[in-house]
């Protein structure tokens, strides 16, 4: 990674501002977080800091408060968790800029923990207005991001607090970038590219970058449908994006041209509508009614699947394969998880509902990698520039010997 870490700064005894990411799902009324995965995330990070004895500052956004107080969405829900993850107790401030919180961030003694209000009840965080990103750096005297999740945004708290502290990543996000980076760098092969998800738009800088690395392309998901259309296949009412269809057209014969195996389902689950008591079919491409619609891959698309996977050595998926919160859907999802969990192979899981899938499963252990970041993960895999990370201060390279 050619960014700075906190291991390439002096952090004793300063304040020091952590982005984090703990948009963590929960339930508003009951205040319980159902998934805490990104608290423990953030923590090899905190730790590291009180262990060098910085005084912590954490910010974060939760939920969509749209520029307003929400007393539901109060990042306060996430302080017992992480206090617990840490063994020590963490402040809580009841705002995120202003003199009150510039004092209680002032009095910080070395090695404890302020958690900031919710940064998006300010709508000047997500317009990154400078004023806002310049109260917010003002309580600190150096920056860690490590909030890869939100790294794609140019926020006040992402890029604008980069323009008046030195800026480092944090330990989380020198991870992100150095598994999700490694796949476009110099991936063991065979490797393999998992790709399912509603939208074949949300993935065609995805497929256009690892195009020329990978040996296979397996689809799945709501997208395969349009890729089934582009060939004149039918798929009934499934979730078609018309103007994708030469889109879809184009990378198949590219696929070709680079030799890639690109492999579309051959048989999938249809039912005429989607709801909880829905029930679903199998039928084979091609025999798909127009009344019908595909919720997820069927039994010998999973088989196929399954042993092409088996012969690769590093595999990156982002996307379920149905229709996962469907629990009759999600056959596909959890028999890809459970084999790339058996693989002896690199196994990239790349944010997103798909991370969220493996991590429901238990099975998050039995990855290589499993990313925080959805949108970040795609943007980064498919060679787009990250903002939050363009931002942090570049390594220092030492200087070349001369003969």
């Amino acid at each position: 990674m050619d960014k700075q870490t906190i291991r390439d700064v002096d952090v004793r005894g300063k304040r020091v501002l952590v982005r984090v990411d703990f948009n963590v799902p929960f339930d508003e009324k009951t205040q319980v977080i159902s998934d805490d995965s990104r608290i423990r995330a953030a923590v090899p990070t905190i730790r590291y800091l009180i262990e060098k004895e910085a005084r912590v500052i954490l910010a974060s956004h939760l939920g969509r408060p749209d520029g307003k107080v929400v007393d539901s969405q109060r990042l306060g829900i996430v302080a017992p968790r992480l206090s617990q993850l840490l063994g020590k107790q963490v402040r809580v401030a009841r705002d995120c800029i202003g003199p009150e919180i510039e004092k209680v961030a002032a009095s910080l003694q070395n090695g404890e923990v302020l958690l900031l209000e919710n940064l998006r009840f300010y709508a000047a965080e997500e317009a990154n207005e400078p004023d806002f990103a310049r109260k917010l750096a003002s309580l600190a005297e150096i920056y860690v991001d490590d909030a890869f999740g939100t790294a794609h945004r140019k926020h006040a708290s992402i890029t604008g607090v980069t323009k008046y502290l030195p800026s480092v990543a944090g330990l989380l996000m020198e991870q992100e970038l150095k598994h999700l980076g490694g796949l476009t760098e110099n991936p063991v092969k065979p490797f393999g590219g998992l790709v399912g998800g509603a939208k074949v738009s949300d993935k065609v800088e995805l497929l256009e970058n690892i195009m020329s690395r990978v040996d296979y392309i397996l689809v799945g998901g709501g997208m395969a449908a349009t890729f089934l259309k582009a060939k004149g296949l039918p798929v009934g009412k499934s979730l078609v994006e018309e103007d994708r269809l030469e889109t879809a057209a184009r990378l198949m014969e590219k696929a070709t041209v680079n030799k890639v195996n690109l492999i579309l389902p051959v048989d999938a689950v249809v039912a005429d509508e989607i709801n909880l008591d829905a029930k679903g079919t199998v039928v084979p491409i091609g025999k798909i009614q127009p009344q019908q619609r595909i919720v997820d891959i069927g039994t010998r698309t999973i088989l196929t699947f399954s042993e092409k996977l088996a012969r690769c050595k590093t595999v990156f998926w982002n996307g379920p394969m149905g229709i996962y919160e469907v629990p009759q859907f999600a056959n596909g999802t959890v028999a890809m998880a459970n084999v790339l969990a058996g693989l002896n192979a690199s196994t990239i899981i790349g944010g997103g509902s798909t991370s969220d899938a493996v991590t429901n499963m238990g099975l998050a252990d039995k990855m290589t990698f499993v990313s925080t970041g959805g949108g970040a993960s795609l943007m980064l895999v498919g060679g787009q520039k990250l903002p939050g990370v363009e931002a942090l201060l570049d390594k220092v390279l030492p200087p070349a010997v001369t003969k």
